[in-house]
């Protein structure tokens, strides 16, 4: 497998911050130049195709100041090398200190070939671990094992860096999803995602590259901008189509894509594109699914389908689909979001003795593996409790909401 040429990095970047192309970036750079007061500098197409080049050359003070702005990363992060070199000096004047290592080219230093293997290993235990430790606990973990990564990556060649590289990005996946869904830091998740994007291009995994944009879908799509989804959801099934993607891969794509829509308000495509996702799930396909995607199944995919029916007013069939996937999942986390659905069914059925009996079924499962997304469901249904708010079966349902234990769990996103 040949490694990928040009600076990953950087297009990496740009592809996660919504720039699917480089006029796309070009355009953006020159319009940030406008607001931020620089005059007369327009970036073009060119420009930035030399700086997705394989040796891109130091951007000026300006520039720089343009590709932080517009992208959130250092400068170095970015894939750019100073005339000075990588080991000293100080930051030049307008680039933001980053908050995360950047994944660093190769040095001379050499790593044993277990290196890649023993990284990778623990990288494999973290991706169980994420369904029963504390969230916040398994993060501080998992981001100091992504710069053990960092340090080990440039130490490594031929199929061991391949090997450190892939584990490198399911790390940091794995920590933006932790971000993402269970500390609800959409800023700190994009961050992230990109720097797994990073690690990916390095691996050259296009498989990892597909997975890692898709979820960068998920962050505009719960504020509604379904022009950024879709740009994001187009560049996640172009890095599908180059690798030998199963059809869970291509089932869950549509299956982010009907949740993002869902938030945007297009009920009805998302439900097509679930339609979608369960006839690629009943052929036959050749290719398996990786291991590290131990997110999604055909019950997940139910789930999804729930929720759409639900936001789009298919109360019965909603029903009817929930209750399927509660009697069937045994995951946790994500049995709290689907008690959540189940209660908000009832809530807008009229029924708020039974939308309460569900949502403290939630608040029980969430007792026992905290998830900020189910604890956003069970808010959600109280919200929609209000015209009962005096009944007791609600009165009962805020003693446990408002609880000790569940308001410090909330309030410190543990």
């Amino acid at each position: 497998m040949s490694r990928p040429t040009g600076n990953t990095r950087l297009k990496a970047a740009r592809i996660a911050a919504g720039f699917v192309s480089q006029q796309a970036l070009a355009d953006a750079l020159s319009a940030a130049a406008r607001e931020l007061g620089i005059r007369g500098l327009m970036v073009g197409v060119r420009q930035v195709r030399r700086w997705e080049s394989a040796n891109p050359p130091w951007p000026q003070p300006d520039c720089q100041r343009l590709l932080t702005h517009v992208l959130g990363q250092d400068i170095r992060e970015l894939g750019f090398t100073p005339p000075w070199g990588q080991e000293t000096g100080a930051r030049p004047s307008g680039a933001a200190p980053g908050r995360r290592p950047p994944v660093p080219v190769e040095t001379t230093v050499s790593q044993p070939d277990t290196a890649a293997a023993d990284f990778a290993t623990i990288t494999r235990a973290h991706r169980r671990l994420y369904w029963s430790v504390v969230p916040s606990v398994l993060h501080a973990t998992v981001m100091e094992h992504a710069r053990l990564g960092c340090a080990l990556l440039p130490q490594t060649s031929g199929a061991p860096r391949r090997t450190m590289a892939a584990a490198l990005a399911e790390s940091f996946l794995l920590a933006g999803r932790i971000e993402f869904f269970d500390l609800r830091d959409s800023a700190l998740a994009q961050e992230t995602l990109v720097q797994a994007l990073q690690a990916a291009g390095e691996a050259d995994d296009a498989l990892l590259g597909a997975a890692i944009l898709a979820h960068t879908a998920f962050i505009p799509g719960w504020v509604g901008d379904r022009e950024k989804v879709a740009e994001r959801m187009t560049a996640a099934r172009t890095y599908a189509r180059r690798a030998p993607a199963s059809a869970e891969v291509w089932a869950w794509l549509d299956a982010v894509e009907a949740e993002c829509l869902t938030r945007c308000g297009d009920n009805r495509a998302a439900l097509h594109l679930l339609g979608h996702a369960e006839d690629v799930l009943a052929t036959e396909a050749p290719h398996t699914t990786p291991a590290w995607m131990d997110w999604f199944d055909a019950i997940r995919l139910a789930a999804f389908k729930g929720n759409a029916q639900l936001r789009a007013g298919h109360l019965p069939q909603a029903r009817e689909t929930l209750l399927g996937v509660v009697t069937a999942l045994r995951d946790g986390k994500q049995r709290t979001v689907i008690l959540g659905d189940l209660a908000a069914v009832e809530a807008a059925a009229n029924r708020p003795e039974e939308a309460c009996r569900y949502a403290s079924e939630a608040l029980d499962q969430l007792s026992e593996t905290w998830y900020a997304m189910g604890m956003d469901r069970v808010r959600e249904v109280r919200r929609a409790l209000k015209p009962w708010e005096s009944e007791g079966c609600v009165r009962e349902l805020d003693d446990r909401l408002y609880g000790w234990s569940t308001t410090v769990s909330a309030l410190g996103n543990v």
